[in-house]
């Protein structure tokens, strides 16, 4: 893997408020890193844009921090849990490759 690549093997979670988003949380430990390696406040929120992989789904998006966690959560369209047949509660393996 590059050195902006990560990999992750994370449980999917639904947020509780208006919509219904679905999310992964990063590994603290991996999230610590990113930040230190990309973490410059580039875009809105603190954001980082990444690409995204999950099974066959490739697309862009961006992780944001999340003070609860410590940590970053990245946000997966319905499109993708469509297409790869997640829900709420099943663990996904994501590869994530932080965008210049």
């Amino acid at each position: 893997m590059k050195h902006n690549e990560y990999q992750m093997h994370v449980k999917v979670w639904e947020y509780q408020g208006d919509g219904a988003w679905h999310f992964v949380t990063l590994p603290v430990d991996m999230a610590a890193e990113i930040k230190q390696l990309f973490g410059l406040p580039r875009h809105g929120w603190g954001s980082i844009p990444v690409g995204v992989t999950i099974g066959n789904s490739v697309w862009k998006t961006s992780i944001f921090p999340d003070k609860e966690s410590g940590s970053y959560v990245l946000p997966i369209k319905s499109a993708v849990r469509k297409a790869e047949g997640i829900t709420k509660g099943d663990d996904v393996t994501v590869l994530i490759r932080v965008l210049n």
